[in-house]
């Protein structure tokens, strides 16, 4: 059979998108998946992204890490659905959809799309690192310099251990540039590696800034090794509220392949 697919990429975030909405993809094979991800042997991304009908929304999101299992809530994933929502004439300039974690509204300007994520009330503080769920799982900590870091060992070692073992969790390093800029590098789970760059990890990274009094912004500017991106939010008692993450949203190529 063949099908036609998207690439879409979120400041360096890839990701295949497959409109879905005749239920044909089969979504259970998760071998085909991942050779579809692979950037040798297939089309190469992050991750793979059905669209499918909604029955009381615009659409359902489907997200798999390129491990080929459903992942959680991805960030730039769901920005870039937008776009392609967009370019395919299913929504205007606004729109909500149903994902994973929730219902989400999001608003397309240009190539720049602002996606609400869910609210965040539950941060756990230790000595050296913030968790926290933005949709997905996340370990924060904040660094002096990261070029002296190991990204893809320090956030494997993280990923896979205390208190997370195979569960696991997304990894966030970040370094404060001024009083709301930080850089951000993310070892992504699902993925296995350091993506270059992570939505609801730049999310988690805002929101951990401002918990932590790093930073009393409201308006946090993350950049990441793919490029740019801004959350911004509410914070009452310390609950995180109308979360915004916004960022480009852009289309590569689109092609046929056989699966």
């Amino acid at each position: 059979m063949k099908i036609k697919f998207y690439k879409y990429q979120g400041a360096g975030n890839d990701f295949i998108i497959i409109d879905n909405r005749s239920v044909n993809f089969p979504k259970g094979n998760i071998k085909l998946i991942q050779n579809l991800c692979h950037r040798k042997f297939g089309i190469g991304a992050d991750g793979l992204m059905l669209l499918e009908n909604s029955k009381d929304y615009d659409f359902k999101m489907m997200y798999f890490n390129a491990d080929g299992n459903e992942g959680t809530m991805c960030g730039n994933g769901g920005r870039c659905l937008v776009a392609f929502a967009k370019q395919f004439g299913i929504i205007s300039t606004k729109t909500t959809f149903e994902a994973i974690d929730g219902i989400h509204h999001a608003e397309i300007t240009g190539t720049n799309v602002s996606l609400q994520m869910q609210d965040v009330n539950d941060i756990e503080s230790s000595y050296n690192h913030i968790f926290l769920n933005t949709g997905s799982p996340h370990h924060v900590e904040f660094h002096k310099d990261l070029t002296k870091l190991n990204i893809y060992k320090k956030g494997k070692e993280i990923r896979y251990g205390s208190p997370y073992f195979e569960e696991g969790t997304n990894v966030n390093f970040a370094q404060q540039l001024n009083s709301n800029t930080f850089k951000v590098r993310t070892y992504e789970r699902g993925v296995e590696n350091e993506t270059l760059s992570c939505g609801t990890g730049v999310t988690a990274v805002a929101i951990a800034s401002n918990f932590l009094n790093i930073s009393d912004s409201n308006h946090i500017n993350l950049q990441t090794l793919g490029g740019n991106l801004e959350v911004s939010f509410e914070k009452k008692n310390n609950i995180f509220k109308n979360i915004i993450l916004k960022g480009p949203a852009t289309f590569v190529y689109s092609g046929t392949i056989e699966i």
